[in-house]
């Protein structure tokens, strides 16, 4: 049995959580998330936990298990609080503003570039830093990495949007030859 699949998911208070048809729907004031359940599982809502199941022992059954547990799971943790990424940008002359909750960019390019917020993600923008808040874990990295994919980190001075934390392995230029003594 999945170790994952079979741990309980705890319901903290003020979230709701309810099964509807082939979904189970999360809720807290206006944030509502919609969770696939695969119909190799099955999935029992009581009071204050969550309990999901497999109907067979295949490896399907089996793979879609804690996969099932652990999106029901993450759902619930981002209605109660909000998953964030952080991204840096690094360079000479790059810029970021936040306006009317899009970003506007600035990244060494002849032009400037834009790029809207998805449904459901909000962006905070302080100096060189931009945090992606959302309430869906897998929407707000993957805006996160389209953001990166717009100018990726050079592996010679580091200049381009990297994650904060992340490690830029750096290379080493041109060895300069020392003029020797010609004779």
């Amino acid at each position: 049995m999945s170790r994952i699949g079979r741990k309980e998911i705890i319901v903290p208070q003020g979230v709701t959580v309810s099964e509807e048809g082939p979904f189970v729907k999360v809720k807290k004031g206006d944030i509502e998330l919609t969770v696939p359940i695969h119909d190799k599982t099955r999935v029992k809502i009581e009071e204050g936990t969550i309990k999901v199941s497999r109907v067979a022992d295949d490896r399907l059954s089996r793979s879609v298990h804690g996969l099932t547990r652990t999106l029901i799971a993450n759902a619930i943790e981002g209605v109660n609080v909000p998953f964030e990424k952080q991204l840096e940008i690094v360079g000479v002359g790059f810029r970021v503003t936040a306006e009317d909750g899009n970003l506007k960019l600035k990244l060494g390019f002849s032009h400037e570039i834009g790029f809207p917020a998805p449904e459901g993600i909000t962006f905070e923008v302080k100096k060189n830093i931009i945090k992606v808040i959302g309430a869906d874990k897998q929407r707000v990295g993957q805006t996160a990495a389209e953001i990166r994919r717009l100018k990726k980190p050079e592996p010679y001075k580091g200049k381009g949007i990297k994650y904060v934390g992340e490690n830029i392995i750096r290379k080493v230029g041109k060895a300069v030859k020392s003029a020797g003594t010609g004779a």
